[in-house]
């Protein structure tokens, strides 16, 4: 069974740090695209940032600069640093990871984990 397990969010105030993990386990042939989507109450599921194997990055306008997207691919692991984060940053935050894995053959699939809740609040 594959998995996608967040880790790191919780509650911060206006301008601070955080850093979210998420691990891929399982029968994984190979990780392609790993990426950070969130979704605020009331609001539909939106791109944060993508990272390529290769290291190769994507921001959404409203993140760039102050969250940096990177992985260890030793690992499975991809991480977000949010650094001056700020109320509308509020959300759960989703891993997705676009993957291979080993079922009965190599089948390819898109992956999502369990979401990781970030609040912004002084």
């Amino acid at each position: 069974q594959v998995q996608l397990v967040e880790s790191g969010g919780g509650l911060v105030q206006p301008g601070g740090s955080l850093r979210l993990s998420c691990a891929a386990s399982g029968n994984i042939f190979n990780i392609y695209i790993m990426g950070w989507y969130r979704q605020a109450p009331g609001k539909q599921r939106e791109l944060v940032a993508t990272i390529t194997s290769g290291g190769s990055t994507n921001y959404a306008d409203p993140v760039k600069g102050r969250f940096t997207a990177s992985r260890d691919n030793a690992k499975n692991t991809v991480y977000l640093q949010m650094n001056s984060l700020k109320p509308e940053d509020t959300a759960v935050y989703y891993c997705n990871a676009d993957m291979s894995v080993r079922m009965l053959g190599i089948k390819r699939n898109n992956y999502w984990g369990q979401g990781t809740q970030v609040t912004v609040s002084s």
